[in-house]
């Protein structure tokens, strides 16, 4: 590998709608393309194929951090690139990524993610800008262990830089897709907290309460329409599904 090389990192399933859309938007730049599979039954090893022979299946599910820290145990490129599948890297953040590998590896940087959701751009409603830090040099950084959310775990001698231009993050097209990756996430962030944090039917409603306000009027949802009410409608419920979901966990334990 040359000195500034870049690879790209990624974790998959059942991502045959939107792999070679990512990946073509990179093909053609970066020296490292590595895929970690978690078992997916479509195209997706098939797709990935096209693109990269370092793809890897991984079928027993550690969480998003320890996946993306077992992908990145393959990779051998100076730079880590992390992305997920539906998203896609604009020609003025290729032309600022490419420019921040040359200016040393004492630096981390976040990039802007400019999310599409059900067939609209959402620039309002607490997603826009939203600041993932996403380019980091491969052995000064890794992402820490958690189950969902994850993050790089930036070390105190690295700084954290900005870069020009948009990721696009093409999210949900239907309500279905929605409900499907939300039922995840909340699973996980229940799982991660049970027997650690208190809840109760008075903090599902009131959590949920404020998300809305927060999203729709604090964040300007309202700007974006009538997705921005759809969002922070749906936003609203994944919270009360949250601390309602670990209620009933304690409850069936015996708790009150």
């Amino acid at each position: 590998m040359k000195k500034n090389s870049i690879g790209v990192l990624m974790i998959v399933k059942n991502e045959s709608a939107h792999l070679a859309a990512c990946l073509d938007s990179v093909k053609d730049w970066v020296d490292e393309i590595v895929i970690v599979d978690s078992g997916s039954t479509d195209d997706t090893a098939e797709i990935a194929a096209k693109y990269t022979d370092k793809f890897y299946s991984h079928n027993d599910w550690p969480g998003f951090g320890k996946q993306r820290q077992i992908a990145q145990s393959y990779m051998d490129s100076t730079w880590v690139l992390a992305l997920d599948a539906d998203e896609r890297v604009t020609e003025t953040l290729k032309a600022q990524i490419l420019k921040a590998v040359d200016n040393g590896q004492d630096q981390c940087y976040k990039i802007n993610r400019l999310s599409k959701a059900f067939g609209k751009f959402i620039r309002y409603s607490g997603w826009n800008p939203d600041w993932v830090l996403r380019l980091y040099p491969r052995e000064k950084a890794t992402y820490n262990d958690a189950l969902v959310h994850e993050q790089v775990a930036v070390p105190q001698n690295l700084k954290v830089g900005k870069l020009k231009g948009d990721l696009l993050h093409y999210t949900f097209d239907n309500l279905s897709q929605y409900i499907n990756k939300t039922t995840l996430y909340i699973s996980a962030w229940v799982e991660q907290r049970e027997g650690k944090k208190k809840s109760s039917m008075t903090k599902a409603v009131s959590h949920a309460f404020f998300r809305f306000i927060k999203m729709y009027l604090i964040k300007r949802g309202f700007l974006d329409g009538r997705h921005g009410l759809l969002l922070a409608l749906l936003s609203a419920n994944v919270v009360f599904t949250r601390y309602a979901d670990l209620w009933l966990r304690e409850y069936n334990k015996g708790g009150k």
